[in-house]
C-alpha cells in the first residue's frame, strides 16, 4: 500500500501531537468555506430509498442552470470530485498527461507513471485557481490537445474566471461542491465534458453515485442563487481580511483565491507549531519550507488567530 499523500485536514494528528480537544482547535488547513450552506430538512426517503431518478434530473438541471453549461456538453454527478479525478485516467487510456505544478497531487497519483514533463503531451490538467498558490490559467491553455482537464474547485468565488463555456469536446472541467458551499462530508463532485467522455465516466462510476441525501442538498443549493452571491461577498473580504492580519503578523501574501490564502514567511515549519500551540492548524508543503497556506476562520472564530498572531509580536 503507497503512504497517504500530503494533504491538509489531518486534525486529529495535531491534536495527538499539541493536545486540547476537537472543540478547541480552529482548523484553517483546508479551503472549505467557514460558513456552510444551511442543510435543509430532508425527506425521510432521501435516507431510506435507492436515489430515484427524478431527484437526479433535478440536481442536474440545477447544476447546468447554476454553471451555464454548454447545451452540447453533458454533466454528470460523482460522489466527490476526487472519485472522477482517480478516473480521469480511463477517459483517456495510454495517453500521457502534462500537470504543470506545484498543484493539487491527487491528479499526478492518478495518472502515475504517464505523467510526463513534455508539454507536448496529448493531455493537460490544470488547477483553477490553481492550489496553493491561485494561479489562473488563460483561454489559450485551455484545448488545442487530445484533452484538457480543468479542475475549478476553487472556482465558484469567483465565476467570471470559469472556463465552463469551453466544455465539451476536447475540455472537460470538473466541479467541486464540497469547497464553495461547505459541505465536504457530502461528498458531491460533478464533471463537465463530452457526452461521450461523461458516457464512459457514468459506467465507471456504476449505479446510483451520489446519496439521496446528496441529491436533495446539492440540489437545492444550486438552485439558491441569493445565498451564492452573499456568499462570495463575504469570502472576497474575508480574505482580504486574512491578508492584513496575515501580514500585520509578519507573513507576506503570495496568492491564492478567496477561500485560501498562501504567504511566504521565515520558517513555514515553525509558524506551524507555534500556531498549533494556539489550537489552530494551518498547512505546509513538502516542497517549500517558507510557504503557509491559511483558509479562512470561521466568523465567530478571528478572535483565536488575532490573539496568536499579537503573541507572536
Amino acid at each position: 500500500m503507497s503512504p497517504p499523500r500530503d494533504h491538509g485536514g489531518g486534525l486529529d494528528a495535531a491534536i495527538a501531537r499539541h493536545g486540547g480537544t476537537r472543540a478547541e482547535w480552529l482548523d484553517l488547513s483546508t479551503g472549505i468555506n467557514p460558513g456552510p450552506y444551511p442543510v435543509p430538512q430532508l425527506p425521510a426517503t432521501a435516507w431510506t430509498a435507492l436515489p430515484d431518478q427524478k431527484a437526479a434530473v433535478r440536481l442536474i438541471a440545477a447544476a447546468r442552470r447554476f454553471w451555464n453549461v454548454p447545451d452540447d456538453a453533458a454533466l454528470i454527478a460523482a460522489p466527490g470530485a476526487s472519485s472522477l479525478i482517480a478516473r480521469m485516467p480511463q477517459m483517456v487510456p495510454g495517453l500521457e498527461a502534462f500537470i504543470p505544478g506545484p498543484t493539487y497531487n491527487e491528479h499526478a497519483a492518478a495518472f502515475g507513471d504517464r505523467v510526463t514533463v513534455d508539454e507536448s503531451a496529448p493531455v493537460h490538467v490544470y488547477v483553477h485557481p490553481n492550489n496553493p498558490d491561485g494561479h489562473l490559467w488563460v483561454a489559450s491553455d485551455i484545448g488545442n490537445r487530445e484533452l484538457t482537464i480543468v479542475d475549478e474547485s476553487f472556482c465558484d468565488v469567483t465565476p467570471a474566471i470559469s472556463h465552463v463555456s469551453r466544455a465539451g469536446e476536447r475540455v472537460a472541467i470538473l466541479k467541486s461542491f464540497g469547497k464553495f458551499w461547505g459541505l465536504a462530508g457530502l461528498r458531491l463532485g460533478f464533471l463537465i465534458c463530452d457526452p461521450a467522455v461523461a458516457a464512459r465516466m457514468a459506467e465507471a462510476l456504476g449505479p446510483w453515485p451520489v446519496s439521496g441525501p446528496a441529491l436533495e442538498i446539492g440540489a437545492t443549493a444550486l438552485e439558491d442563487i441569493a445565498w451564492a452571491q452573499e456568499t462570495r461577498a463575504r469570502l472576497t473580504h474575508d480574505a482580504t481580511r486574512l491578508d492584513a492580519l496575515m501580514t500585520w503578523g509578519g507573513a507576506s501574501p503570495v496568492g491564492g483565491s478567496a477561500l485560501f490564502r498562501l504567504y511566504e514567511v521565515d520558517d513555514a515549519a515553525g509558524w506551524q507549531n507555534r500556531l498549533a500551540r494556539s489550537r489552530i492548524w494551518t498547512r505546509i508543503f513538502p516542497y517549500s519550507k517558507r510557504w503557509l497556506r491559511l483558509g479562512l476562520p470561521h466568523p465567530d472564530r478571528w478572535e483565536q488567530l488575532e490573539d496568536s498572531l499579537e503573541a507572536r509580536t
